[in-house]
């Protein structure tokens, strides 16, 4: 019996010797933070999710280089949910799965409402740059829910005050594409809309996403007319659109949301993006922490960033710095601190309401000029 336990002890070295030998087998859950970033990684809004990823990365990578967090590494756990609710389910199922302790995502409002309450069954925090549907903050279901980006009702407010106020619409067609996003945005801009004697609206109507001709919503815009279209949505529609539009010679004003307000948007829509608003962030590149966050994309990616990035940047800042000021990963403690300490960001000084919405956070007014957007207001 004495060589057989010999044997065993030996055999018990060896075996954690070579696990010891395996990349990251010696770190323990507790030694390491895990961050997921959950959005459209790839698809027709990967435009969108992909610059979020490389936001987490920077900021991760700088963190780490200083130590981490509470003296941990901080690692990265990647997601692609393509946008879409159905996907978003199993996405968040998987990153739990993988023990995440907070998420910084997802992208699409739609998504992102599909993933909230499986994390909130596990008291787990997702924070997203982008998802601007309102009930996600203030319908009260989703405490774990917070974002760095300001509701659809403020932006759906500022595009219906521009049309009124600078465009002196008196006419209105409010288009969307039938999604969480773009018809919560629409809604709102036509209850502001019917609630102002100086306009009315004389078209609303929901676009199937991904049809490839739009020329029968096109020709209701026409005999409507129309002054202006507020299109709530994202770039692949409102491209098709606009183009459609342009080609049958409308000049009708074309307003949109922060779906649009990139740069794939110009892209696709070509000369004829030219004169589209879109509501979209406010441009904070005066700001010396977005120079410096801007100047580190260029430099590990060779290229500007993309969407959302500075909301990805400062939302992956947040709740890294909730974490140590909470000192721990624990729900409650890291909620407190979301609401109580400030965090300096590429979007300023930040904390977040009891609601989870970002404070002094809001929209400008952008317009396609020379092929750039170009903010306005």
């Amino acid at each position: 019996m004495k060589n057989y336990f010999g044997k065993v002890f030996i055999a018990a070295i060896v075996l954690a010797f070579a696990v010891s030998m395996i990349p990251g087998a010696g770190l323990a859950a507790d030694d390491t933070i895990k961050l997921g970033v959950a959005g459209a990684h790839s698809g027709d809004l990967a435009s969108y999710g992909i610059p979020s990823i490389k936001a987490a990365e920077l900021v991760v990578k700088d963190v780490n280089a200083k130590g981490g967090i509470l003296g941990k590494k901080v690692v990265l756990l990647v997601e692609d949910d393509v946008c879409k609710p159905e996907v978003a389910t199993n996405t968040a199922t998987k990153l739990l799965s993988q023990g995440v302790d907070v998420v910084m995502g997802h992208i699409c409002s739609g998504a992102t409402k599909a993933a909230l309450g499986i994390y909130r069954g596990e008291n787990v925090i997702c924070m997203s740059p982008s998802a601007t549907n309102p009930p996600l903050t203030q319908s009260g279901d989703y405490p774990n829910f917070y974002r760095t980006i300001a509701s659809d009702d403020a932006q759906a407010r500022l595009e219906v005050d521009y049309a009124l106020d600078v465009l002196k619409a008196k006419k209105i067609a409010v288009l969307h594409d039938k999604g969480d996003y773009g018809k919560g945005l629409a809604e709102f801009a036509k209850d502001f809309i019917e609630k102002d004697p100086r306009a009315k609206v004389v078209l609303y109507e929901g676009v199937t996403p991904g049809a490839v001709d739009y020329s029968a919503v096109v020709q209701k815009i026409r005999r409507s007319k129309a002054d202006a279209v507020i299109f709530g949505g994202y770039h692949p529609e409102a491209s098709k659109i606009i183009m459609q539009m342009r080609k049958k010679r409308m000049k009708t004003a074309f307003i949109s949301d922060d779906g649009v307000k990139d740069d794939t948007f110009i892209k696709v829509a070509g000369k004829y993006a030219e004169g589209v608003y879109a509501t979209g962030p406010r441009d904070t590149s005066s700001n010396p922490l977005a120079i410096a966050a801007v100047e580190a994309h260029k430099k590990a990616y060779g290229a500007d960033p993309g969407a959302f990035f500075l909301n990805a940047y400062a939302a992956t800042q947040a709740l890294l710095n909730a974490i140590e000021k909470a000192g721990s990963t624990d729900y409650n403690a890291v909620s407190k601190a979301l609401k109580t300490e400030y965090v300096e960001t590429p979007l300023g000084k930040i904390k977040f309401d009891d609601k989870g919405d970002a404070i002094g956070i809001g929209f400008s007014i952008y317009q396609v000029q020379d092929g750039k957007y170009v903010e306005l207001n």
